[in-house]
């Protein structure tokens, strides 16, 4: 429990931990030094400056020669009951002082009252057969001079120390945060320029990225040239049949024009999940007109899909055709199985919402996680008949999302019943 309290207040960044590494030895380093010096030198040199200044009071009382007293530091005097203070008197931060008052009292039994008014005196009231006695001693015989300059020392070099330590530690950091940000960036399918720099171990796993972000590189381009090629030997024949069927008898034609349709189909499902958004730049996108222009198409294609809430307004850095895809996927997913779609789009200042609901037979929850990978098909949740793709089009959403630095919600829709797709993208995440 209180491991969990701690850590919710603990700096979440790598450079914010390392500076409170940083900063508590420090911290604990002139809190144990102050504490010692209080105790050790404030007290023990105090006392046995005390202890000198005592037996020179008891001379001057003794004797009761002002001549003495003078020769030694003090001043003593009568004074009358109205100049006697309420009560012993010290300032709060005088550390010095509360051990001056306590030993005098210690030593002198009639002593009535010690006031340390500054850094310069020490006034001691005693009282005896004749009244009310004054004896006024330099403060400086009882107590070390300025006792501060240690702590302003401790102190000074601590944050001369840390301030070193600081430029230090974030020239050392800078490497790791640099490899951080072109990492996210490359989640988000962008390529920001890295060179590995700073220590053995973090120029280690620079060099590591940088190769692993080559071969995946390759590897995309590699299965992006070999569906372009595979797409482009098959759509070859596929024409011929086309016109090989066109010559032949319309009934007997048409089911094989279907089979042929739907090959296209595939091909070209395969060929978006292919397709690599690495290479599109972001630009400055209305999310709200693109979206409001893709229903608008979708209507037009005689697909019963509406727009629904609309909140927020602003540009958001996007990859416009990217998006238009991810949405058309979604609605044309919803159509397929259900009777008709909504899509709302909800802009804040944190992130942008992309969200399409249908009235179908949706997904269960168990069954979410699975539907958005590749070339999967819930026969249960989805009709099967009824659909005629591979299984990309959660999947292609999932991808574009999450080039985006967002992801792909999957719930239940509270308005329609069916199945609710949300895309959440954070406008910073956006903007790379």
């Amino acid at each position: 429990m209180l491991k969990r309290w701690l850590k919710s207040y603990l700096p979440r960044g790598l450079f914010g931990r390392a500076t409170l590494i940083l900063l508590l030895p420090v911290v604990t380093l002139v809190l144990v030094v102050s504490v010692v010096f209080l105790q050790r030198h404030f007290e023990g040199v105090t006392r046995q400056m005390v202890q000198t200044v005592v037996r020179e009071i008891q001379l001057v009382r003794a004797v009761e020669d002002p001549a003495i007293g003078a020769a030694l530091g003090m001043s003593l005097g009568a004074i009358p009951e109205t100049a006697l203070p309420p009560r012993d008197i010290r300032r709060w931060y005088d550390f010095s002082g509360a051990v001056v008052v306590q030993e005098m009292h210690r030593h002198f039994p009639d002593l009535v009252r010690v006031a340390l008014v500054d850094d310069t005196a020490v006034q001691l009231y005693f009282r005896d057969e004749s009244g009310l006695v004054e004896i006024t001693v330099n403060r400086q015989h009882v107590s070390a001079r300025r006792p501060h300059l240690l702590f302003v020392n401790v102190a000074g070099f601590g944050a001369l120390i840390t301030l070193i330590s600081y430029v230090y530690l974030r020239n050392q950091l800078r490497p790791i945060t640099r490899l951080a940000r072109a990492a996210e960036a490359f989640g988000r399918g962008q390529n920001l320029p890295y060179k590995p720099a700073g220590a053995v171990e973090v120029r280690a796993a620079g060099t590591a990225f940088v190769a692993m972000r080559a071969r995946i590189e390759r590897q995309m381009e590699q299965r992006t040239l070999m569906l372009s090629g595979v797409s482009h030997d098959l759509r070859t024949p596929l024409t011929r049949l086309k016109l090989g069927l066109a010559m032949i008898d319309e009934a007997e034609a048409a089911p094989m024009l279907r089979d042929v349709a739907d090959m296209e189909r595939l091909l070209d499902g395969f060929l978006d999940f292919a397709r690599g958004e690495q290479a599109v730049e972001v630009e400055p996108v209305d999310a709200i007109a693109l979206v409001r222009q893709v229903v608008e198409d979708a209507v037009r294609a005689q697909l019963n899909v509406s727009l629904g809430e609309v909140l927020g307004d602003g540009m958001i850095d996007l990859r416009p055709e990217s998006i238009r895809r991810a949405v058309e996927n979604l609605i044309n997913n919803a159509v397929r199985y259900g009777t008709r779609a909504e899509v709302s789009v909800v802009i804040t200042e944190a992130a942008l919402r992309i969200r399409v609901e249908d009235d179908g037979p949706g997904i269960a929850p168990e069954d979410r996680k699975e539907a958005i990978k590749p070339f999967v098909r819930l026969d249960p949740a989805r009709n099967q008949n009824r659909a005629t793709g591979v299984g990309l089009g959660l999947s292609i959403v999932t991808d574009i999302a999450r080039v985006h630095g967002g992801v792909l919600h999957l719930q239940e829709s509270q308005r329609l019943g069916g199945l609710c797709a949300e895309i959440v993208i954070g406008r910073q995440a956006a903007g790379g």
